[in-house]
């Protein structure tokens, strides 16, 4: 992989091209490079130079199958929605922003007036468009049009890479929002991909007193203690159930986040939590239907959350984002140019021993 040189903001060039470069998924496992005109902004419209672009789980699901669920790309399709970038154009109605003010981007624009919008849940609105869920069009692109009210200022002091990790930040955030988490709470966290370590720091942020993980993969469990992990399990080695039972003096966890979408994992939390305890599903199974031990459940009376997205969660996600630093790095493994998407993304399907998460920078 060449490297990649990061601009910083006060050397970026502002001015507007009128063609762009985009990057078009065009059948499963391969991406073009295309031009299209920069779109225009207009009202409450915002016109964002894309600086920097994560690949989510999600990305790799429609880059290489073609589908999540009922969900079907219709190609070609532009992918991309963790992202951050500068202001360059502002429509006649905006308020909040003007021209150089960095931003990072929440992805799904909410209608903001059906019942699930108006009881603060926006994330369950049937009519929420979201960057690169079919149909809509994503971030690998080099200017993106998007409504001020999803927009969210960013300091100097965060990295547009760093400020891109917001998103799946959010989901972390809204998974122990969900599972409310408490000071001194002792948590399992199954799956360490990038929502998996993202949980490990919101739970730290949120205070729990121990955080105990699983995973298989070496770099995934030593990147999880660099960010606050207290224990790490390798499923391949070690009886999970017993060495949990083990670290929680026979109780059982508090809480329980599933983010990998594993339907063994899944199972397996209903053991792995206390008598009371909560288990919040995160991540996606590749079957819709999970026999799971309901009579176990009952008898522990555990709570059973499951989690979409976020609502109302990017500026503590920033903040949290702020405060750690350089701390954050060791979750980005590699970096491309949108030039190179095709490689980017093969990187991000291929390469779970050695990568975690792929930036791309279009600009």
């Amino acid at each position: 992989m060449s490297s990649i040189k990061v601009e910083s903001s006060d050397n970026l060039d502002l001015a507007i091209p009128k063609i762009m470069s985009v990057a078009y998924l065009q059948k499963p496992l391969e991406v073009s490079i295309e031009q299209e005109d920069v779109p225009s902004v207009s009202g409450r419209e915002v016109l964002v130079k894309v600086m920097a672009v994560g690949i989510c789980g999600s990305d790799v699901h429609y880059y290489a199958h073609g589908r999540i669920g009922n969900r079907l790309v219709t190609y070609p399709h532009i992918q991309g929605h963790e992202c951050a970038g500068i202001v360059v154009a502002t429509g006649d109605k905006v308020t909040r922003f003007k021209v150089g003010d960095r931003v990072a981007v929440e992805p799904g624009v909410a209608c903001m007036s059906c019942s699930w919008c108006k009881e603060g849940r926006y994330n369950l609105c049937p009519d929420v468009q979201f960057l690169s869920t079919p149909p809509v069009k994503g971030a690998f692109v080099q200017f993106l049009k998007h409504p001020e009210e999803f927009l969210f200022p960013i300091p100097e002091s965060l990295s547009f890479e760093h400020a891109s990790l917001a998103e799946p930040l959010s989901v972390a955030i809204h998974a122990v929002n969900r599972g409310k988490l408490k000071p001194g709470s002792t948590v399992v966290i199954t799956g360490m991909g990038p929502v998996g370590l993202m949980t490990v720091v919101a739970a730290k942020a949120y205070g729990a007193k121990e955080i105990i993980v699983t995973d298989m993969e070496p770099l995934r469990l030593e990147t999880a203690q660099k960010l606050g992990a207290t224990q790490v399990i390798d499923i391949s080695s070690t009886d999970t159930i017993k060495e949990i039972m083990q670290v929680t003096s026979g109780l059982g966890a508090d809480l329980v986040f599933e983010t990998s979408g594993n339907v063994r994992a899944l199972q397996s939390t209903i053991e792995m939590v206390k008598r009371g305890g909560s288990v919040v599903t995160i991540g996606f199974p590749n079957t819709e239907e999970v026999p799971l031990n309901v009579t176990l459940m009952l008898q522990k009376e555990i709570d059973l959350f499951s989690v979409y997205r976020y609502t109302n969660t990017y500026p503590l996600a920033i903040n949290i984002l702020v405060d750690l630093g350089s701390q954050i790095e060791p979750i980005i493994t590699d970096r491309y140019s949108l030039e190179q998407i095709n490689e980017a993304m093969y990187q991000a399907y291929a390469n779970r021993s050695n990568s975690l998460k792929v930036i791309v920078f279009p600009n």
